[in-house]
């Protein structure tokens, strides 16, 4: 898809390969922490299991974020202003939860996956502007 001058969409440049692997990993992800959330619920409570799969999740999402995705080295450095990503998503969903809720009027169960949607492009930008900085 382009635009009529022959530069690409913004949907083109979103669904490139790096993204297609942005969605796979973050997939991958998920499902990783969720099923640690499940395996440290069997010895601890959930708000520990919980905080416990996050954090690893931030490890492990930086990781394959940056080998994976963007083909890059890790670093220290990077790695320590990756959290940054997790904050800024983490307060566009609260206020899209806010104004879908509270404005829209749109079911609490149905919010956070909208939400999802919307961030997820936010959270591949961020991502890759920290990640393939130098």
């Amino acid at each position: 898809m382009r635009a009529e001058n022959g530069h690409p969409t913004l949907l083109t440049k979103l669904l490139n390969k790096e993204f297609l692997k942005f969605v796979i990993s973050g997939g991958l992800n998920t499902l990783a922490t969720y099923l640690m959330y499940l395996f440290l619920l069997m010895f601890l409570n959930y708000s520990l299991a919980y905080s416990i799969s996050y954090v690893a999740g931030i490890f492990l999402s930086y990781y394959l974020n940056t080998v994976f995705v963007f083909k890059e080295k890790v670093s220290f450095k990077k790695f320590l202003k990756y959290p940054i990503v997790y904050l800024v998503q983490y307060a566009v969903n609260m206020l899209l939860l806010y104004v879908l809720v509270e404005y829209v009027q749109l079911y609490v169960e149905i919010v956070p996956l909208i939400s999802m949607v919307v961030t997820i492009p936010v959270t591949f930008l961020l991502s890759k502007m920290i990640i393939k900085s130098h």
